[in-house]
């Protein structure tokens, strides 16, 4: 008898390989061009509990007013508060960007984190993940879209899709998601896979009112199948 565990994997495995094909039809396929790991990394931090549009308008401005990282971390706390305050949440994490900024120079001696580009992927993720204001969804993005290293980030689309589809348990955290869709996904199709379920999740698949009646993936679905047949 084989280990059922292993079993479940293989469906969800099967499923990923009927969905994938439909969801790259629908929204094209990205191919990877690698961000500066550093930029990754503060963009991240200031995307934490907000839109993409704010941490846009709060990295802008840090860049515009700080000629490098040195002067970031060095900034007064209050000023760079006001900085990056289009970001939101800004008392936090100021501070927390700046602690971060502030630790890479203590351990490397610069403001560099490409060496992470020859780590294994899981020794990565826990480096980074003892900086302040890194967890799991931080440090999957800065190594996938930073590095194009085998790590698949879980954010709010993708752990509602994940779920609905029924690839992720209904109860499972975002963070415990982060394994369970690797284990799924094959490691080289992390980045466009990530991104389709993405722009799904932004198009089809909403948080309210998801538009099933549009869906491509609706037949491989455990949500619409779960509510079609209430219907």
């Amino acid at each position: 008898m084989g280990n059922p565990a292993n079993k479940d994997i293989e469906a969800l495995q099967e499923k990923y390989r009927k969905i994938a094909p439909l969801l790259e039809a629908e929204y094209g396929r990205k191919t990877f061009k690698p961000h500066d790991g550093m930029d990754e990394l503060v963009s991240c931090i200031l995307s934490q509990s907000t839109t993409d549009a704010n941490r846009d308008r709060g990295f802008d401005a840090l860049k515009a007013k700080y000629p490098n990282w040195d002067a970031v971390c060095h900034a007064p706390e209050d000023e760079f508060i006001d900085t990056i305050r289009p970001a939101g949440l800004a008392n936090s994490k100021g501070p927390r960007i700046q602690a971060a900024l502030a630790q890479i120079y203590d351990e490397r001696g610069e403001y560099n984190i490409d060496f992470l580009e020859d780590m294994p992927v899981e020794e990565a993720k826990e480096w980074l993940m003892a900086l302040p204001g890194v967890g799991p969804k931080t440090a999957a993005i800065v190594l996938c879209f930073g590095y194009g290293m085998p790590a698949f980030p879980v954010d709010t689309h993708i752990h509602r899709v994940g779920k609905r589809l029924g690839f992720l348990p209904e109860k499972i955290s975002a963070n415990n998601a982060h394994p369970a869709m690797e284990a799924i996904v094959p490691s080289e199709e992390y980045y466009p896979f990530h991104l389709q379920m993405i722009y799904h999740g932004r198009a089809i698949c909403k948080a309210r009112g998801p538009l099933c009646d549009q869906c491509p993936i609706s037949q491989y679905c455990d949500y619409y199948l779960t509510e079609a047949q209430k219907g």
